[in-house]
């Protein structure tokens, strides 16, 4: 009965160690978005439980895991799941191919965020290889998509 409380919050503390894990330079610029998939898998399935607060506080925690300026991915995190969790009755009943593409520009607009809102606080510039991440997550959204239900479904969450 504790684990089945305690199943999203397990989930997206996987997430993060997924986001933080060391890898190899070359793998690391195509990297998914372990923490936005899976925020946005709860998101959509249980809108009531994993909202933008939840989001706020999960990018919190990733600023200061990745040492990026506080604020930085808790506002684009908010910004990307409000706009699942606005249209989450809409994207349910796309197919998991289709939803790969909304996840895709969803994680495009948490990435740029990311992005102007680092141009804005240091001197960085725009390469293209910022949007490696967002291919990959597109790629891997059916399996976390499968995994979560098989987990939301055990666990009897709702």
């Amino acid at each position: 009965m504790k684990l089945r409380n305690n199943t999203i919050g397990l989930s997206i503390i996987v997430a993060l160690v997924l986001q933080i894990m060391p890898m190899p330079a070359i793998v690391e610029q195509y990297r998914p978005d372990w923490v936005f998939l899976v925020l946005g898998y709860w998101a959509l399935a249980l809108p009531e439980r994993v909202n933008v607060g939840v989001a706020f506080i999960v990018g919190l925690v990733l600023d200061i895991l990745l040492g990026t300026s506080i604020g930085v991915h808790s506002f684009a995190m908010s910004l990307s799941v409000f706009v699942l969790a606005a249209n989450y009755q809409r994207l349910r009943n796309y197919s998991v191919w289709q939803q790969a593409v909304v996840i895709g520009i969803l994680c495009a607009l948490y990435n740029l965020v990311v992005f102007w809102l680092m141009h804005l606080l240091t001197d960085i510039y725009f390469m293209l290889t910022y949007m490696w991440p967002v291919i990959t997550s597109m790629v891997i959204w059916p399996w976390i998509f499968w995994l979560l239900r098989r987990v939301r479904r055990q666990f009897r969450l709702s």
